[in-house]
């Protein structure tokens, strides 16, 4: 069995992957006359040339550990971004590319306050809350050429908590 425990989501770990948003420190500016902190352009967006931002809601239904991983996918054409409408915790899993198929997944758990955008061709693992609705905004690419490559493991991993 091919085992990898999960590691807390910062910004240094998954920054090979994407982005983590959160609402950390002190905001980047005061808006709303001094009421509203405003932490700016968190996230590196990217639809390509032919694409545009839509904003989804995904519901997902709930996983627990431990987990298997026999799938991974990536968006060759932009990238996508996940913010939960609920304070839960969820997991995150990511490959590296390794001449086109992914390597060795990673698996990073949020801390319920956390949202995550995935670069441009970042292979991932599906959206997989940990508690119930599992609700999602997701921010990603729409446009008119195929943007989805799925990828399974001959061998699935089994994801555990840390």
């Amino acid at each position: 069995m091919r085992v990898i425990h999960t590691e807390p989501l910062t910004p240094e770990s998954f920054a090979p992957f994407g982005d983590v948003m959160a609402a950390t420190g002190a905001p980047d500016r005061l808006i709303n006359q001094g009421f509203c902190g405003r932490y700016h352009d968190r996230a590196q967006l990217d639809f390509g040339p032919d694409g545009r931002a839509g904003l989804s809601i995904f519901k997902a239904i709930p996983r627990s550990f431990p987990y298997l991983l026999d799938l991974v996918e990536r968006h060759p054409e932009g990238s996508q971004a996940f913010i939960p409408m609920t304070a839960d915790p969820f997991l995150v899993i990511t490959a590296p590319d390794q001449d086109g198929t992914p390597g060795t997944p990673r698996a990073f758990l949020t801390d319920g306050s956390q949202a995550i955008n995935f670069h441009r061709g970042t292979w991932h693992g599906v959206l997989t809350p940990l508690a119930a609705p599992g609700l999602f905004a997701v921010v990603d690419r729409i446009g008119p050429t195929a943007n989805l490559q799925e990828h399974w493991f001959d061998q699935p991993w089994t994801i555990t908590p840390a």
